[in-house]
């Protein structure tokens, strides 16, 4: 009998994109990937197809609803597919579901809506607000507290043991999942970290239920593992923030564009246990991101130089919407930070990041690949 309750292949969530066998990590780039059956996610002005690639960042994914917000509202690209992690998912799904409800327009404002919703000043009751405000911990940098807050909660099995997560109230009110399984759309893909194997995770559209998206965004020193069909889960951005590879078979556009906001540089050495830890979470968070893109430049260099044939493979065009310059006064620690002014400054930011890179790269979309690999992971 399988360990993993979802059975062997092609139902185990870890393994669920491809649906054709994958050998050695090539056959992914093939020219001829299976057509997606699932629509594409298009405003009346679209001309050009991508693949969303989502990071997770607690707060700061504020910033990636700035950067779809400003690329829905120019209205020239399309979306075949959207892999995210943690925030990174949450903001693929309300986009998706708002998309279905009305259009570009239902997108733009269920995700204002989403991030309304889970910000201090939102609709939350006060109780729910208090747990938030606790959680988001806005008053981090005190050391007093900080001290008091590892004395008194040493895990969350004790410090939450009824596991409120406020969280899950808003995506359950907000998103129709019965719909977003069911419908014909873009493909969307979740990331969460198997607590038992140690593996990745990746949940598809078609079987997304508030709780993938909880899993998605376990961290496991505020809330407890989530269970799903009984295996626990943690926090997707530890081993795929977000995982590019089910975006190879999901989608036929080989544009991917990747809206990075964890750091991958600061040029200065950590010297504080909390700096330290912020440092270590920023270079965990991005870790087998590195990896991903160090395979597609190796396949990439085979391609190149003939060794995988004529013909037979192409390049991943990979593009990236940074956030670092946006977010260098922010650090790891303000990413628990849920103030709606916080979220609107972020928003503005990705807004303006999207915009003047829908200016300096938009011709070169579908031709060539703008981000520089080596650069982004050596």
């Amino acid at each position: 009998m399988s360990e993993h309750p979802h059975g062997g292949e092609p139902h185990n969530p870890a393994t669920a994109v491809p649906e054709v066998p994958v050998s050695d990590g090539i056959e992914p780039f093939a020219t001829h990937p299976p057509h997606p059956t699932h629509q594409v996610l298009a405003g009346p002005r679209a001309e050009k197809p991508v693949a969303l690639a989502l990071q997770g960042g607690g707060a700061h994914g504020a910033f990636t609803w700035g950067v779809l917000d400003a690329l829905i509202e120019d209205g020239r690209l399309s979306f075949e597919a959207v892999t995210g992690a943690s925030a990174g998912a949450m903001n693929g799904v309300v986009m998706v579901d708002g998309w279905l409800k009305g259009g570009p327009d239902g997108a733009r404002e269920g995700l204002e809506r989403f991030w309304r919703e889970v910000s201090l000043d939102g609709d939350l009751g006060p109780a729910q607000r208090n747990f938030v405000s606790g959680l988001f911990s806005l008053w981090k940098g005190n050391p007093v507290a900080e001290f008091w807050s590892k004395m008194l909660s040493p895990s969350p099995y004790v410090s939450n043991p009824l596991n409120i997560n406020p969280l899950r109230k808003a995506l359950a009110e907000q998103i129709d999942f019965e719909r977003l399984r069911e419908a014909e759309t873009a493909g969307l893909f979740v990331s969460a970290t198997n607590v038992w194997t140690g593996k990745l995770a990746v949940f598809e559209r078609e079987r997304l239920t508030v709780d993938h998206l909880m899993a998605s965004a376990c961290l496991p020193t505020v809330f407890q593992a989530v269970e799903i069909d009984g295996v626990p889960y943690w926090d997707g951005g530890y081993l795929g923030n977000p995982p590019l590879y089910p975006l190879h078979r999901a989608a036929q556009t080989r544009d991917i564009v990747l809206v990075q906001i964890n750091p991958v540089e600061r040029r200065e050495t950590p010297r504080t246990e909390s700096e330290i830890r912020d440092r270590l979470n920023e270079i965990t968070f991005n870790a087998n991101l590195m990896r991903e893109l160090r395979a597609i430049d190796f396949i990439d260099g085979l391609i190149e130089d003939g060794t995988l044939g004529q013909g037979g493979y192409q390049r991943v065009l990979v593009h990236r919407i940074d956030g670092t310059d946006a977010l260098e006064d922010y650090n790891a620690a303000s990413k628990l930070d849920a103030r709606w002014t916080v979220f609107k400054r972020l928003r503005d930011k990705g807004r303006a990041a999207a915009q003047a890179w829908l200016s300096e790269t938009y011709g070169t979309i579908g031709q060539a690949c703008t981000l520089n690999l080596r650069d982004a992971y050596q």
